[in-house]
């Protein structure tokens, strides 16, 4: 059964900076589009940044010149660089995928979600 792996989360102070990552725990699948979702105590999930397979971004407006995310193909993995944390970034951060099969056109059905990581931002 395939999953996605985050990492990277953690305790950093306002104006800090993190890097998250998100891989397919199986080599056999490549990422395809991604979305970096999170979600504080008393909200409701929301998507943050989405990168497509072509590599084409998309951010909230939160977040817009803070965050980047990007893709390295060659480790199947997706990453988001967050810069000049604020408290309100503070939430488990989520990384949502659609796979393929590696090396071929087909598509798994629907899309699959990572485990989770606590970004805490507070001094």
């Amino acid at each position: 059964q395939v999953q996605l792996v985050e990492s990277g989360g953690g305790l950093v102070q306002p104006g800090g900076s993190l890097r998250l990552s998100c891989t397919a725990s199986k080599t056999i699948f490549s990422i395809d589009s991604v979305g970096w979702y999170r979600q504080a105590p008393g909200k409701q999930r929301e998507l943050v940044a989405a990168i497509s397979s072509g590599g084409s971004t998309n951010y909230a407006d939160s977040v817009k010149g803070r965050f980047t995310i990007s893709r390295d193909n060659a480790k199947n993995t997706v990453y988001l660089q967050m810069n000049s944390l604020k408290p309100e970034d503070t939430a488990v951060f989520y990384c949502n995928a659609r796979l393929r099969v590696k090396s071929s056109s087909v598509r798994l059905p629907g899309d699959y979600w990572g485990q989770g990581t606590q970004v805490t931002v507070s001094s």
